[in-house]
């Protein structure tokens, strides 16, 4: 069963399916696609989602079940793989199914897939400077099933499925929810009083804003053309060179003083037996002890420059979605700057 919210259905424009558009990689890209002209399909859960997207059509069905993927992806020529289980929880009996849904359905009707990574795939060998050659020797779980997703992506585009990875670093932005800005850095729905840093001292960190992840994306499908069959692009988006610089931002768009406390690991991995999330993030706890960060070269090489949307704009946006801030105010700008170039 379809429900169409303002579905756009020209039959004359491409088609793409978004798995995981409730989620912020997902329904940013939708987003995006909507505004390149594409027509969006959203495979959920729920006949009417909250939060679908304007334009978009969505189909109920479930990423878990294979042919709910295949049926969903008829007439598409784009599959948008950004579905991850919710809290963390369950990657390992759900993340490489759902992949490999994914995987036949594009099989099935010659889409490209795009699919956003991550530096869960790297060891501390790779580190600091992570590039798209990297060698990937994690030690965790989440990083060997990222490493086994990857290697099922390209093991497809040999068999002729055409496949974009975007790795970033961690994700915020307007309308998401299930990251670390929003988890723990601030609390949703209350004015920011504090900000709880999950970062070791002078630690670096890598942050990725939604909106610019799309644009990256979009700009890349622009040029499919001269993609090759496994393409790989890593995107620097704002790097916390002292891990302090995105609590300045935050201070800077609450408009007062805000205090900073950091996060009491040895509380987490005490309470990590009885809460299956803290679980969860203990294990990525490494990424926020060392500086981590992607190299961008490849990425500015081909596009001429990687869109970048100011700090304070992003977080001021970010804040304001999260009804984090006492007086919204619009950000002086939410447009990419112009020395980032337009469309390629």
């Amino acid at each position: 069963m379809i429900y169409e919210k303002h579905a756009n259905t020209a039959e004359n424009q491409p088609l793409a399916l978004i798995v995981g558009a409730n989620g912020g990689v997902g329904s940013h890209v939708a987003k995006m696609l909507l505004q390149r002209g594409w027509r969006v399909r959203a495979l959920t859960r729920q006949q009417a989602p909250s939060g679908a997207v304007d334009g978009m059509e969505c189909v109920t069905g479930d990423a878990m079940n294979r042919q709910d993927v295949v049926e969903a992806a008829k007439g598409a020529s784009l599959i948008v793989h950004a579905v991850n289980p919710p809290g963390y929880r369950n990657w390992d009996r759900q993340v490489l199914p759902m992949l490999d849904n994914s995987i036949a359905a594009a099989e099935a009707c010659g889409a490209r897939i795009v699919f956003p990574g991550s530096v869960y795939n790297f060891g501390p060998d790779a580190f600091p400077l992570l590039t798209e050659d990297s060698p990937q020797k994690p030690f965790t779980r989440k990083g060997a099933l990222r490493v086994e997703m990857e290697r099922r992506l390209k093991m497809a585009s040999m068999r002729g499925v055409p496949v974009l990875i975007v790795r970033a670093g961690d994700f915020f932005g307007p309308d998401a929810k299930n990251n670390w800005f929003s988890q723990m850095l601030v609390r949703p729905g209350k004015p920011v009083r504090s900000v709880q840093n999950p970062a070791a001292p002078y630690a670096g960190h890598q942050w990725a804003y939604l909106p610019d992840v799309a644009e990256t994306i979009g700009r890349l499908l622009d040029r499919s053309g001269e993609l090759p069959a496994f393409a790989v692009y890593h995107m620097e988006g704002f790097w916390d060179f002292d891990g302090l610089q995105l609590v300045g931002a935050i201070e800077r768009a609450a408009g007062h003083p805000v205090k900073m406390r950091r996060l009491f690991w040895p509380g987490i991995k005490l309470a990590a037996p009885f809460v299956p999330l803290f679980r969860e993030v203990l294990e990525m706890q490494y990424l926020w002890q060392m500086p981590i960060r992607m190299s961008n070269r490849k990425l500015a090489d081909f596009l001429g420059a990687e869109p970048r949307t100011p700090i304070d704009a992003a977080v001021s946006a970010t804040l304001a979605s999260l009804g984090c801030l006492e007086q919204v105010q619009q950000p002086a700008s939410l447009h990419h700057p112009a020395d980032a170039g337009g469309r390629v």
